[in-house]
């Protein structure tokens, strides 16, 4: 095992219950690359044990603070841990979908592992994640309430550039063709949701497993109203809208191929009829449906990150309020406008600020009525603010 020293600010960092060092913060390395090391202070006393990296910023994850090595029964217990906490939420289903392991907040540093009925997608962003994808599998595989089927690593996010990794797309076990088919169980109040995924070609591990809740949320208040879901990729938002009594919902996103794949979702649900699909940049789409002077109740704007990394941040936050600002002329009084951001580097209160903007240059009276995160499968860990990144904003809009 390797072993770590860190810096007196180093030290101070962990002891003051952020789980992450930085390269500036290591005074001596004795490691490999992804190597679980022991960590010791300025003084030798010994931290507790985390992954190293050689070449992230990050040059630190911590796993445990315990003076024992995590061995298996260790990640053993990780799993467990994970899975009951889906279990509790109702997300076991064998033919529905969820995220099994969530990185850093269940425990598993770089480590993401979605669940597609009974197939399973890795997704491992640094190089200590990249060790242990083999393990996660066969614990998940005796852990879980039903078989695996099939195990899928598609660890090919840009962010492994960071950790000098190359993108590693790998079948684990069997395969599964294509498009594959998810069940969302119904709950009461919400009616079943049946899906396709593309687990090889689609976003991230196939789909967008952490806007399950607001989806349903937004569907709430669709009954009887014209939406838009702009950026609307597999069309599932709108899609939930029709499901729950919505008059119309128009469709928005520049690939052809998600839209396809929108009107097949509605097909599939029974809801073709109600929505319409127009290939567009939605950003543009937004200000020409304004000058032809469209109205909708409900308006859902989920665009990708705008800031990937730090130095973007100005550069987003304009883009937030310009886009929302169109959004906002598009509501009809006393519509709903459901804003998303998942970028990393804009927080809660940077977000609320950018609406806040917004709703001043369009001129429209806003209320936040409700702000929420991803579901109860994407935890956040208190200890590291960095685990939170979906936020999601009902505005409701005024003359």
């Amino acid at each position: 095992m390797g072993r770590l020293t860190l810096s007196g600010r180093g030290r101070r960092r962990l002891l003051g219950g952020h789980p992450w060092v930085y390269a500036d913060d290591v005074t001596e390395s004795e490691a490999e690359p992804g190597e679980l090391v022991c960590v010791h202070g300025p003084d030798g006393s010994l931290l507790g044990h985390g992954l190293y990296s050689s070449r992230s910023r990050i040059a630190l994850r911590l796993v445990t603070r315990r003076s024992e090595a995590p061995g298996r029964e260790f990640w053993a217990s990780r799993v467990e841990q994970a899975l009951a906490l889906r279990a509790s939420a109702g997300l076991l289903d064998p033919r529905d979908a969820c995220r099994l392991i969530s990185g850093d907040a269940d425990g598993f540093p770089g480590l993401v592992v979605d669940r597609y009925a009974d197939a399973l997608v890795f997704q491992s962003g640094c190089q200590g994640s990249d060790r242990m994808v083999e393990l996660v599998l066969e614990l998940l595989t005796e852990r879980l309430p039903f078989p695996v089927g099939a195990a899928l690593e598609r660890s090919d996010a840009s962010v492994r550039a960071h950790e000098a990794l190359e993108p590693r797309v790998r079948w684990l076990r069997g395969e599964r063709s294509e498009p594959f088919e998810v069940h969302e169980a119904a709950r009461p109040g919400r009616p079943a949701l049946v899906y396709e995924v593309s687990l090889t070609e689609g976003h991230k591990t196939g789909h967008y497993l952490d806007q399950r809740e607001n989806r349903a949320h937004a569907a709430r208040h669709a009954r009887g109203a014209r939406v838009l879901d702009a950026f609307s990729y597999d069309g599932l938002f709108g899609i939930r809208a029709a499901l729950e009594g919505a008059r119309e919902v128009l469709a928005l996103d520049q690939s052809q191929e998600a839209l396809e794949r929108a009107a097949r979702n509605a097909e599939r649900n029974g809801v073709a009829g109600a929505l319409r699909t127009r290939r567009a940049n939605a950003m543009h789409e937004l200000r020409a449906l304004g000058q032809a002077g469209e109205r909708f109740d409900l308006v859902v704007c989920d665009p990708p990150a705008f800031a990937r990394k730090k130095s973007e941040l100005e550069g987003a936050l304009r883009g937030y309020r310009e886009l929302n600002r169109r959004a906002l002329e598009l509501v009809a009084p006393g519509g709903l406008l459901v804003s998303c951001s998942c970028s990393h580097n804009v927080d809660r209160l940077s977000f609320r600020a950018a609406l806040g903007a917004a709703a001043f240059a369009a001129g429209r009276e806003a209320r936040i009525v409700d702000f929420t995160g991803a579901g109860e499968d994407h935890p956040v860990l208190a200890t590291l603010p960095e685990s939170e990144y979906l936020k999601c904003a009902f505005v409701r809009v005024g003359s």
